[in-house]
Order: structure tokens, then sequence, then C-alpha cells
């Protein structure tokens, strides 16, 4: 049943080194486990996590942080994929992560930084961004294949 839905591994044309994808696994469970977060809290962790002051819109709040968990989720397993199986997405799946972090920290810090309030995620995006940028040079230069299972 896996041929018929997966197709096969390209492990083995991954020439990057294989301390990129293991990155990319980390960064993948670090972005399920906070959409798991945002999907199953009751409150998605909007006041509990984040301390927003969820006021008369709460449920609009709540609504927005599932949905955008439901999105974590995804994303996070599609990484976790690549990291495990297709290695050779390992490159353009980095650079993906960057821009959507990027993106996150510029609208976090500078474009709409709301209240002057920053949940954690906002700091969690400034230290992360380099290790990303890093991992994405390690996955682009040749060297030893990774060890992963093809």
């Amino acid at each position: 049943m896996r041929t018929a839905f997966l197709p096969p591994s390209t492990n083995a044309q991954y020439r990057g080194a294989p301390i990129a994808a293991y990155l990319l696994a980390f960064v993948a469970v670090g972005t399920i486990v906070p959409g798991c977060v945002h999907v199953f809290l009751p409150d998605g962790g909007a006041g509990t996590i984040a301390g927003l002051d969820l006021g008369p819109a709460a449920p609009t709040i709540v609504a927005l942080f599932a949905w955008a968990g439901a999105t974590q989720i995804a994303l996070g397993l599609a990484m976790l994929g690549v990291s495990l199986r297709y290695r050779s997405l390992v490159p353009p799946v980095l650079a993906l992560v960057i821009l959507e972090r990027a993106l996150h920290a510029v609208n976090g810090w500078i474009l709409k930084p709301g209240s002057g309030h920053h949940p954690p995620e906002h700091y969690a995006v400034l230290a992360t961004l380099p290790v990303l940028l890093l991992a994405l040079l390690l996955s682009l230069r040749g060297g030893a294949r990774a060890s992963f299972s093809e």
C-alpha cells in the first residue's frame, strides 16, 4: 500500500550534509507540536500561551488559531516526510521554511507588531532563522550521504 500512495524515496539522490535533513526533521516537529496546541487547546493557546486578552473577539481569535494550527500540522508533516524519505527536496523546503519564518518576523516585529506584546513565536523565529539559513547552506554543499534509511 505504501508504494501505491508514496513515490519511491529520493534519499539516495541527496548530496547535502546529513545534519541539514536532521535539522529539517527537528523544525518539522517544532511546527507540528504548536499546530496541535492551536488545534486542540480550548483557547488555541491564544490566552494560555501567547498571553492575549481574548475579550469579546474570543471565538474569532480561537478559530484563527485553530486554522493556523491546521496549516502548521500539514506543513510539519510535509517537512517530516521530506526529511525522512525525500531528502532531495531538503534544500527547496528549507528555503520555503526560511521564507515563511522571515515573513513571520517581518510582520511580527515591523509591519504589524500589534500592541507591542510579542508571543513566544515572535522570538522563536528570530532564533531559528540563522539556524535555518545554515541548514540551507549545508544542504546545498556536496558531501557524504545522509544516514537515514532509504
